[in-house]
């Protein structure tokens, strides 16, 4: 039976009242403009927000949430005794768990090393970032090898390491790393890795594919962005660029335009922020601060209204600071929609570590 009601509706009613609801649902939608500002947001840092690990140093990161409620952080250590240079030869990815995403961290186990001569990731698992996506776990990392050879030993490799940037094995390493991406039903693996990396430098960069930063659009495709030398000059200098793929898996089909090639950076960790309806990318620069950069497309980049978002020093919760020899690494995590963490990873004489800096961001 129809509700006699609706004979009185007259229709310019309606039509008012399905104006007033697309308003308020246009109202309810509209994206926060671009306000981030890195110096507003973070908060003092205490002893659990420092993961150190006795007779390793600790480097970089990336935190997700598991299905357990616990935060899985994936990162790179390597032993102290290879010295600090040992992250081109001796990396491992390792796991730890936390109840909260700014710590503290314990760890778990070792997931990625290098796999051994005969594959393009034989040597060092560094710079992971771990992904999400359409059901699957994607460990995001960087490699190297020695090329052809074959007849290394452990002892070389080790030499390598404490000797440094010096030694000739560096000139055949350095241009060798590559991205790849390890894949996983579970954060607890397996992991299943692949016979070759996932892109190769060209465009915007050259020599090298390194320190992998990947989010998915709004369009559903993946965009990831890697480092490599800067082309056409003399001068030690990396570019950051960007490629694109239908797969988080790939083929990634690189970009024409890059990143940021008018300074040096390095580290980039992007997000896609959704209450924004952009990208934003944070990195370290050699000009002494964390940096963000944004796009609403993925393609074209530019300087973020926080661009120079903090200098490298971190405020403790005893009123001092941190200020190490190297603060590098920077990785923002964000959950509901908001950033929650921010990580970086420090240096400070012979020992390194990360630092989870709480942030607390109100939209």
């Amino acid at each position: 039976m129809k509700n006699p009601f609706v004979n009185y509706i007259k229709v310019p009613v309606i039509a008012l009242i399905v104006c007033c609801l697309f308003s308020t649902c246009r109202q309810t939608q509209k994206t926060v403009p671009d306000n981030i500002d890195l110096k507003e947001l973070i908060e003092p840092v205490g002893a659990d927000n420092i993961f150190k690990t006795e007779g390793y140093y600790n480097w970089g990161g990336s935190i997700i949430k598991g299905q357990d409620g616990l935060y899985h952080l994936f990162y790179s250590r390597w032993k102290a005794e290879y010295k600090f240079t040992g992250w081109l030869l001796f990396s491992e990815v390792a796991h730890a768990t936390s109840k909260t995403p700014s710590g503290p961290w314990e760890y778990v186990n070792t997931v990625l090393r290098g796999r051994g001569k005969g594959h393009w990731d034989a040597i060092t698992a560094h710079n992971p970032k771990i992904k999400y996506f359409n059901g699957k776990y994607y460990l995001y990392y960087i490699s190297s090898n020695l090329g052809e050879r074959e007849d290394y030993t452990t002892e070389e490799l080790i030499e390598t390491s404490v000797t440094g940037y010096s030694h000739a094995n560096w000139k055949i390493l350095r241009p060798n790393q590559r991205t790849g991406v390890a894949v996983a039903n579970s954060l607890n693996g397996p992991w299943e890795r692949f016979d070759q990396p996932l892109i190769e430098p060209s465009g915007p960069i050259t020599t090298l594919t390194v320190n992998p930063a990947v989010d998915k659009g709004a369009d559903d495709r993946y965009y990831l962005i890697v480092k490599g030398d800067k082309p056409g000059t003399t001068k030690f200098i990396r570019n950051q660029a960007i490629a694109i793929s239908d797969n988080a898996d790939g083929p990634f089909v690189m970009q024409p335009k890059p990143v940021i090639d008018y300074m040096d950076t390095e580290d980039m960790s992007i997000w896609f922020d959704q209450s924004r309806q952009r990208f934003y990318g944070i990195f370290h620069s050699t000009e002494g601060f964390i940096g963000l950069v944004t796009s609403t497309d993925g393609i074209n980049w530019d300087k973020a209204y926080g661009y120079e978002g903090i200098p490298k020093i971190i405020p403790l919760d005893n009123g001092k600071v941190l200020k190490a020899d190297r603060l590098e690494r920077p990785f923002v995590y964000q959950e509901d929609g908001t950033l929650q963490v921010l990580g970086v990873a420090a240096k400070k004489d012979d020992t390194s570590y990360i630092v989870f800096v709480p942030m607390k961001e109100k939209l």
